[in-house]
């Protein structure tokens, strides 16, 4: 009986140490693959090898990361900009889903940017990225929609000073704004991107810009 037992342990110890093994083996198999699903869809942008610089918006914050303080003087910003899927979203409150977030421009006439600025703006509404002309005239807020472009696709934009106006352009489309003052060039200070209106971003937002 000895011997049998001792030839049973023997023969069956390395079937039992196999098996447990095996089943180690799909169980991190099984949780590799959770992990893997759970991780968020990677970016569609392009990175700074192409000129391009990510500005991400963090869930629950308005700011994108790393905006500087810039001081401008230009007659004329261009820039190329490409929106990934991170920037489908939807309000927690109907009501804003008409709220407008702030995507690249800038303060003018010497004043601080909710006194007189020009920049584009965006939002996700019935199922389309909109872009706009957003900009403030001596305190007052004046938009206009300047139509849909899609996901990952780059968009060159561009605004320039026209005397006492502003000459929004985008993929052909051209909207002219009023403005406060009429110096030649822009002078003021870089306007970055900006989630919301009243809502903070509801998850991670990526927008990609290079200036031109």
């Amino acid at each position: 009986m000895r011997v049998l037992s001792s030839s049973k342990n023997q023969n069956g110890g390395p079937v039992i140490v196999r098996y447990l093994c095996a089943l180690l083996v799909i169980t991190l198999l099984v949780s590799c693959k959770k992990q893997k699903e759970a991780q968020p869809a990677a970016s569609a942008g392009p990175g700074h090898a192409d000129g391009y610089k990510q500005y991400l918006i963090r869930k629950g914050e308005h700011s994108a990361q790393g905006n500087d303080h810039r001081t401008l003087i230009t007659g004329k910003l261009v820039f190329q900009v490409l929106f990934d899927s991170s920037c489908i979203y939807t309000t927690v409150k109907s009501s804003n889903t008409t709220d407008v977030n702030k995507l690249y421009g800038f303060s003018d006439c010497n004043n601080l940017h909710h006194l007189n600025s020009a920049r584009f703006g965006w939002r996700w509404n019935n199922n389309a990225l909109e872009i706009l002309a957003y900009c403030y005239v001596n305190g007052e807020r004046i938009i206009r929609s300047l139509g849909n472009i899609d996901i990952g696709q780059p968009v060159t934009m561009s605004i320039r000073p026209d005397g006492a106006s502003y000459v929004f352009e985008m993929n052909g489309t051209r909207e002219v704004m009023p403005r406060y003052c009429s110096t030649p060039n822009i002078e003021g200070y870089q306007l970055y991107p900006y989630f919301g209106g009243d809502e903070t971003a509801p998850h991670d937002v990526r927008i990609f810009i290079k200036e031109l």
